[in-house]
């Protein structure tokens, strides 16, 4: 048997934090197992779906690096499958027609209410003759489900679930308008598309009773089904857009690596051993249903920024420098830069990389640390480095000349000049070094400030330094 997971998002929105685990957690599988994860999009909300959400789902997945076998499917498009399905299980007499007004759905409702019954539909249609049908109503077709006995879902991830069936109601497979109900499009598709197992959020595991009812009357195989617990914010509370609940696009805005996304996505929920850090690779290769706790996970930044950090530290300098371009369009232009790197920029950016990434915790802080680069002289100081500057403004007489004469500009000849120039005063590194970088970054910290010099170049160096220091009142 091969192996096929869905991902089956609705296109009403984002594709948020808990969607994204949700498609890494089925794409693993597939992978593990040697098979294939399908994609559908569920639009058959039609007021709320819209393009631009697929967009952003589709979007989402590739930059995640998931990708899919096989076309999209759009459940919606299918909607004269669903019906027929519908249509044969009435004429099995597995399915009726029901005609209850909206009246009389609401006074059902409001009695439940009243007797603190669960609001169910109370079958009245179920073993009526149709010719008994009121000629202004236009029927549902709702599931003959069975009132006896149990409804059991043994569950990959939650074990044992069972529901009474007398607790269950005769679900709407079919609307009056002719349209399929969620939880008929959700079985027919998935049978339709070969699916073996559905992995999704717990929020669906009610659901799982009313498709499993479906599939039975069908006469069809039940896929094995893993409910994962839900994402809850630090805090313990629902996970909301205060705690991270927002867009995976977001998280590209935010300069997160999609390498890191996956890695701190997996740890969501799924444990293997104390390790922490894994590759793709070892994702695919240790990735099973048993080892996702039935407890929620709580969505914590501190860990996911720590996590992008090493992977920073590991990404190939050009690479990094790739991916800050990749989100310069919505960042450049604050920061006047633009939408791109000019080439001189790119190269002083690849130079600059290896002290820059040693610190910062996501792409827009590399970008941000790496201002000196980019900025236009003369610089505008921030206020810590003009406090340096002011106080060490006089020490820097006279280093101009001494770096002039330097032929072969490098790390190791500045930083002599430096401490050459520093010694002469008597004074400590230091205490030359700081106003000197506040004069040629604007920032009270920056990578090694002999490092800073040597990407910046002679020329660059002097030019800056000048601006800072030629007004500088006499010692």
């Amino acid at each position: 048997m091969t192996v096929v997971t869905r991902f089956a998002p609705s296109p009403t929105g984002f594709l948020h934090i808990g969607g994204g685990r949700t498609a890494l957690f089925n794409w693993l599988y597939a992978k593990r197992q040697g098979g294939k994860m399908l994609l559908r999009i569920e639009d058959t909300d039609r007021e709320r779906s819209t393009e631009a959400a697929i967009a952003a789902i589709l979007d989402g997945l590739q930059w995640l690096g998931l990708d899919w076998d096989g076309d999209v499917v759009y459940q919606f498009s299918r909607a004269a499958r669903h019906k027929e399905v519908a249509e044969s299980l009435l004429a099995q007499g597995r399915a009726y027609y029901c005609y209850a007004s909206q009246q009389e759905l609401e006074e059902m409702r409001e009695a439940a209410r009243k007797e603190g019954r669960p609001l169910r539909y109370d079958g009245r249609w179920r073993d009526r003759d149709p010719s008994e049908a009121p000629k202004d109503v236009k029927p549902v077709i709702r599931l003959k489900a069975p009132t006896e006995g149990e409804t059991v879902v043994e569950d990959e991830v939650q074990g044992r679930v069972v529901w009474q069936n007398k607790d269950l109601d005769d679900l709407v497979l079919l609307r009056s308008d002719g349209t399929p109900t969620y939880m008929l499009a959700v079985v027919v598709d998935d049978h339709d598309m070969n699916v073996t197992h559905v992995i999704r959020g717990d929020d669906h595991l009610t659901n799982a009773a009313r498709q499993t009812q479906i599939y039975q009357a069908l006469g069809w195989d039940v896929p094995k089904m893993a409910h994962v617990p839900m994402i809850l914010g630090p805090d313990g509370a629902k996970l909301s857009k205060r705690h991270g609940a927002l867009g995976v696009e977001a998280y590209r805005s935010m300069g997160y690596l999609p390498e890191a996304m996956r890695n701190y996505l997996v740890r969501l929920g799924w444990s293997h051993g104390d390790q922490e850090i894994f590759s793709t690779q070892e994702m695919i290769d240790a990735f099973d249903l048993k080892s996702i706790g039935r407890s929620p996970s709580r969505f914590d930044f501190a860990k996911l920024e720590n996590l992008n950090g090493h992977y920073m530290r590991q990404t190939a300098d050009e690479n990094l420098v790739k991916a800050i371009e990749e989100i310069l369009p919505e960042l450049g232009a604050e920061r006047g830069i633009g939408a791109t790197f000019s080439p001189s920029l790119r190269d002083k950016m690849i130079a600059a990389m290896p002290g820059l990434k040693e610190r910062a915790k996501n792409l827009v802080e590399l970008l941000d640390s790496a201002y000196y680069l980019y900025a236009q002289r003369p610089l505008h100081l921030d206020e810590k480095a003009a406090s340096l500057l002011a106080d060490g403004r006089a020490r820097l007489d006279g280093i101009a000349e001494k770096l002039e004469r330097v032929s072969d500009w490098s790390a190791q000849s500045v930083e002599a000049v430096v401490r050459e120039h520093a010694e002469a005063l008597g004074a400590k590194l230091g205490q030359v070094a700081q106003p000197l970088r506040a004069a040629l970054t604007g920032r009270a910290t920056s990578p090694g400030l002999f490092d800073v010099m040597a990407v910046l170049g002679k020329e660059e160096t002097l030019l800056r330094l000048g601006d800072q220091t030629k007004d500088a009142p006499a010692a």
